[in-house]
């Protein structure tokens, strides 16, 4: 039996769930979020938590099993409270404001990067070098901080470029002069 897959999905307070057929939808503060679950594993709606359980006992749904317990627990969670990624901008003259709903960045290129943010994502940018990025739905937030981060990934000589809030940049020693 699968740790994760056994485990009970607890409804929180706000939190409307509803079941149809494989479908299960989240009704919460923050929004609606929808996911499909796989056939493979049944999903059941007992008094105040959700359980999922597998159809039969082969590969297919065991390994499913653990995966689409996740992903109802993340829709659960995120319309209630919300997921959060926050990103930093290391470098002179590196930059970003928010100019109504695009985040303009200066990133030492000859032109500065526009991103539009998605519905049901909000994009804050404080002291003008780090960005915070929320929303309901974790693999949104997830998709837009990776964007925003592969538009000048950290490099490992001198630090610079944007990067996870916490991440550790493994710096490398630069060319040694001949002597």
């Amino acid at each position: 039996m699968s740790r994760i897959g056994k485990l009970p999905i607890e409804i929180p307070q706000g939190v409307e769930v509803t079941i149809n057929g494989q479908t299960v939808t989240a009704k919460g503060p923050l929004g609606t979020e929808t996911v499909d679950v796989r056939p493979e594993i049944k999903v059941e709606k007992q008094e105040n938590s959700i359980v999922l359980t597998r159809v039969n006992d082969d590969r297919k749904s065991r390994s499913l099993h653990g995966l689409s317990r996740t992903l109802v627990a993340n829709i659960v969670n995120g319309v209630k409270s919300g997921f959060t990624k926050k990103l930093e901008i290391v470098g002179v003259g590196y930059r970003a404001a928010m100019q109504g709903n695009t985040l303009n960045m200066a990133l030492g290129y000859s032109h500065p990067i526009d991103i539009v943010a998605p519905e049901g994502i909000k994009i804050a940018v404080e002291q003008n070098t780090k960005i915070t990025i929320t929303g309901a739905n974790k693999q949104a937030v997830g998709d837009i901080a990776a964007l925003i981060r592969s538009k000048r990934p950290p490099e490992v000589y001198k630090g610079k470029g944007v990067k996870y809030e916490g991440e550790h940049i493994r710096r490398k020693a630069g060319k040694t002069g001949k002597k």
